[in-house]
C-alpha cells in the first residue's frame, strides 16, 4: 500500500466511523466493522482503482459488514428485525465530516478522563492500542480493557450521535485529546522515527474544525495557534538520516512562515480578549521562539515570565520542566539544577527520559562533562523512540 493511499485511509478512517454510529449505533462494532471495511480497501483499491467515492464504498461495505457482526450477537431475531429496518438498498451517502461529532462522543462525561482520550486516540486519531498504551506508560493489556469498557459505556448510554448539549463541559477534555494526538505525531513515543506527520495534520485538522465550531472560545483559537507555531519547526527537527535537531540547533530560514504567521495572528488576537488559559500561554511561548531570529537572540526573561503565569494555572510536570529549561537558559544552568532537583521526587515524571536528557544538558553547561555524560546515557536507556535513543547517545559520546 502507497504511502498516499494511507494517507487517504487514515483520514477516510474517523469519518466513515462517525457516519455508521451516526446511523446505526453499535460504536464498538461498527469501530470492528469499519476496520474491516478499511482492511478490504487497502487490499482492493491498488488493483481494482479507488472508486469514485472512497468514503461511500467504504461505508457500504462496513455497513454490510455491521450487519453480519449485529447478526451473531445475542438476541438475534430482535437485533435483525432492526438491520431489517435500516434503509441500506439505494440510500445517498451524505457527503457530511462526522469527525467533530465522533470526538465529542468519545469524550462522555460517563467515562474517566484518562478513558475519553485513550478512546478518542484509537476512534479518531488511529493510534494503535499498543502506542496509546505506550504514551499512558500502562501495560497494553490494561489498555485493551479500557478501551473496550470505554466502548462499552458509550453504547450503553444510548446517546445519539449529535453535538451534544454540553458540549461546554466536555471541551476540555476535547482540547486535551487533540493536544496528545499532535504530540504523539510530533514525538513519537516508540519506533524508528520521531514524527508521524499524519497524525499531527489529523490533529490541526480536529483543532480547525473546533476553531470554526467556537471561534470565539479563547482555548480553542490558544490551541489551534500553539499547534500551528510548533508544527511550523516541522521540516528541520530531522537531519538527513532522521536523527534528531534540537531548536538551538534548527535552521530557522526553514521553518514554515505561513503557519508562524497564522499561529502569531491568532493568538495576539485572542490573548487580549476573555480569560487567559494554559493553551494561550503555551502559544505565546511558541510564539517568541518562532519569531526569534536565532537561538542566542530568545527572549529567555519573557519566556520565564509566560512559564510563571502558567504554572499558576496548571500543575503540570511537563510544563515545570520547561520552566527548568527556561529558568536555565535565562538566569544560568545553576539555577535550573536547583529548581530540578525538587521536580525529580514527582512521581508523574520521575521516570521520565526528559527528566536525566535536562540534567545532562544543564549539566553540560555548567562545564561537568562526566556527569553530563551520565545523565545523557541515562536518558537514553528510558526513551523508547530510537531517534532520541541515537540523539542521547551521541551527546554523551561528544563528552
Amino acid at each position: 500500500m502507497t504511502s498516499a493511499l494511507e494517507d487517504q485511509l487514515r483520514e477516510l478512517a474517523p469519518r466513515v466511523l462517525g457516519a455508521l454510529v451516526r446511523r446505526y449505533g453499535h460504536f464498538d462494532t461498527a469501530e470492528d466493522a469499519v476496520q474491516e471495511a478499511l482492511l478490504a480497501a487497502a487490499q482492493q483499491w491498488p488493483t481494482d482503482g479507488v472508486p469514485e467515492s472512497p468514503r461511500g464504498w467504504l461505508i457500504t461495505v462496513a455497513s454490510r459488514r455491521l450487519t453480519d457482526l449485529l447478526r451473531r450477537e445475542q438476541s438475534r431475531q430482535r437485533r435483525e428485525e432492526r438491520v431489517a429496518r435500516w434503509a441500506l438498498q439505494g440510500e445517498p451517502v451524505a457527503d457530511t465530516d462526522d469527525t467533530l461529532v465522533l470526538l465529542f462522543m468519545c469524550c462522555h462525561p460517563a467515562l474517566s478522563s484518562a478513558s475519553q482520550i485513550a478512546l478518542t486516540l484509537r476512534a479518531v486519531g488511529g493510534l494503535t492500542t499498543t502506542e496509546i498504551a505506550r504514551a499512558f506508560l500502562v501495560p497494553e493489556a490494561t489498555m485493551t480493557r479500557r478501551i473496550t469498557r470505554a466502548k462499552t459505556a458509550v453504547r450503553e448510554d444510548g446517546s445519539r450521535f449529535t453535538l451534544p448539549a454540553d458540549r461546554e463541559e466536555r471541551l476540555g477534555a476535547v482540547l486535551h485529546v487533540v493536544y496528545l494526538i499532535f504530540n504523539e505525531g510530533y514525538t513519537t513515543t516508540t519506533g524508528p522515527s520521531l514524527q508521524r506527520v499524519e497524525l499531527a495534520a489529523e490533529a490541526i485538522r480536529l483543532a480547525r474544525l473546533l476553531h470554526r465550531l467556537l471561534p470565539d472560545d479563547p482555548e480553542v483559537s490558544g490551541l489551534l495557534a500553539l499547534l500551528l507555531l510548533t508544527d511550523a519547526r516541522r521540516p528541520v527537527r530531522t537531519g538527513p538520516h532522521g536523527e534528531l535537531v534540537p531548536m538551538a540547533e534548527q535552521d530557522r530560514a526553514r521553518w514554515i512562515p505561513e503557519l508562524i504567521k497564522e499561529g502569531v495572528d491568532l493568538i495576539t488576537a485572542t490573548l487580549p480578549h476573555g480569560p487567559i488559559g494554559p493553551y494561550q500561554l503555551q502559544a505565546a511561548i511558541a510564539a517568541v521562539h518562532d519569531e526569534s531570529p536565532s537561538a542566542e537572540e530568545t527572549d529567555w526573561p519573557q519566556i520565564v515570565a509566560l512559564y510563571e503565569v502558567l504554572l499558576q494555572l496548571t500543575d503540570n510536570p511537563m510544563i515545570a520542566l520547561n520552566h527548568v529549561v527556561a529558568v536555565a537558559m535565562s538566569r544560568g544552568p545553576a539555577e535550573g539544577l536547583a529548581l530540578l532537583d525538587s521536580l525529580e521526587n514527582d512521581d508523574r515524571i520521575a521516570k521520565d527520559h526528559r527528566v536525566p536528557a535536562v540534567r545532562a544538558h544543564l549539566l553540560e553547561m555548567s562545564g561537568d562533562r562526566a556527569a553530563a555524560r551520565t545523565a545523557y546515557e541515562q536518558a537514553a536507556s528510558r526513551t523508547t523512540s530510537l531517534p532520541q535513543q541515537r540523539y542521547l547517545h551521541t551527546r554523551a559520546s561528544r563528552l
